[in-house]
């Protein structure tokens, strides 16, 4: 009998721009993971929508992949959020305590409004621009998952979603990574992610 060695599970951390879907194909031709992961094996832990940027974990390991998507482990995703105004110290709070989302309440989260604009790259599509209506850069952690959370929480409390980037999920961030790029974590990454939880 033949025995094949298996290989060792492999994770990825990858920087998803803007416009890509969190998949490997697509029969509507629109741009996939494939154009920029040729790692055999491994597969998206989570979801980042196609009009969402940042840190998306693709990994090999099936139990390392629960771990990462199941919200009972409460393993943090860091967002940094522009939206429509500048929310005041209620809309804040009203994020923090949790919103009503399809008559479901959203688990507490971190929100804090940040003083100046992240630096990051350049969207190829811009944001829609409003003369006259001025735009705030937030820094939510959430401990879920529902499906478009953020985007649902910030309309929720009357400040729309222009631009989303995830940065970090548990110990895990973006880094120096540039959109497109990826990098594999080590072994001591994945095991102090799984700790973090």
């Amino acid at each position: 009998m033949l025995v094949t060695a298996r290989r060792p599970p492999r994770t990825l951390a990858f920087y998803k721009p803007y416009d890509v879907l969190p998949c490997f194909t697509d029969p509507d031709g629109r741009q996939t993971l494939s154009r920029y992961i040729d790692v055999p094996d491994v597969y998206p832990a989570g979801r980042l929508d196609r009009d969402s940027e940042g840190l998306l974990l693709l990994t090999s390991d099936g139990t390392l992949a629960h771990h990462i998507t199941d919200p009972r482990h409460l393993l943090s995703k860091v967002y940094l959020v522009q939206v429509e105004r500048v929310p005041d110290a209620a809309a804040l709070n009203r994020l923090e305590a949790g919103v009503l989302l399809g008559g479901k309440r959203t688990r507490p989260a971190g929100a804090r409004l940040l003083e100046e604009p992240p630096q990051l790259a350049d969207r190829p599509v811009p944001i829609r621009f409003r003369k006259h209506v001025p735009t705030a850069w937030l820094e939510l952690t959430l401990r879920e998952g529902m499906n478009r959370q953020v985007r649902r929480m910030t309309a929720a409390v009357g400040h729309p979603t222009l631009r989303l980037v995830r940065i970090a999920i548990g110990p895990i961030t973006l880094g120096d990574l540039s959109p497109g790029q990826w990098r594999e974590l080590t072994r001591q990454e994945v095991a102090d992610m799984v700790r973090s939880a």
